[in-house]
């Protein structure tokens, strides 16, 4: 396999990061200076000079409370994009890193997973392909964590948790498929009268509104909470904060 490949799986950089390294010098293979597209063995030997671990190491990963209105990604449609809010006055007081806000920071900051326009919570961007691969590569298992507010069509004067089908809510945990795939299972319980918490390890488009539909749910309210160990804790809406050192999703 091509050498930025097989670099990407072992988790010492993304792809194109590899590609750059590659261009200037910095990876060795077997001792040799490795050239851009060359094949390789899992038995041959990889190694990066320390101005690519430098470089790394200036990268950034940002934590963002997405308010309702922003989209993750690109702006489509007349919205703003989520890293538009990385900005030195919207940076929480709280955080506590010792990195120094800079606008190049900016430069290829990019989401690691999605939240959709109408819904908040916490939102990763990063500089690091590691980071991305991490969370949404193909064979991630990173849990993320949300608070769902809830209507049910049939109450009949209850509370949605008291007039829900405990079959439905077991439909949710394990017997739901979405795009004519099954879902990997999740776990979906009841936190208040009128909110479900669901803890999920992939992340379709929608996924959680289209899993409500299915069982004749309405999604009113999504919060995201937690991506693996990091929570979203007290960060303000609006507001972002570093990865702190030492803080890791896995």
């Amino acid at each position: 396999m091509r050498v930025s490949k097989r670099m990407s799986e072992l988790g010492l950089a993304s792809r194109r990061e590899a590609d750059e390294w590659i261009e200037r010098g910095w990876v060795r293979v077997n001792g040799e200076v490795a050239q851009l597209g060359q094949k390789v063995t899992a038995a041959d030997k990889i190694t990066v000079e320390r101005g690519a671990r430098e470089q790394q190491a200036e990268q950034v990963t940002v934590l963002i409370n997405k308010p309702i209105g922003y989209v993750s990604g690109q702006a489509e449609d007349g919205y703003e994009p989520a890293y538009t809010l990385v900005t030195a006055e919207r940076r929480w007081a709280q955080d506590g890193s010792p990195r120094e806000f800079h606008p190049r920071q900016l430069k290829h900051l990019v989401p690691a997973g999605r939240l959709d326009i109408d819904s908040i919570g916490l939102l990763v961007l990063t500089q690091d392909g590691r980071v991305a691969k991490q969370l949404i590569g193909e064979d991630s298992e990173i849990e993320k964590e949300y608070l769902v507010r809830v209507v049910w069509h049939s109450t009949g004067g209850r509370s949605p948790r008291e007039a829900f089908p405990a079959r439905e809510l077991a439909r949710l945990n394990q017997g739901l498929a979405l795009d004519g795939k099954p879902l990997k299972p999740a776990r979906v319980e009841w936190e208040n009268e009128d909110q479900l918490r669901f803890v999920l390890r992939e992340g379709k488009k929608r996924q959680i509104r289209r899993m409500c539909e299915l069982v004749g749910l309405k999604v009113v309210g999504l919060k995201r909470i937690r991506i693996g160990r990091v929570l979203l804790g007290n960060l303000p809406v609006g507001q972002w904060r570093y990865l702190a050192p030492g803080e890791v999703f896995a």
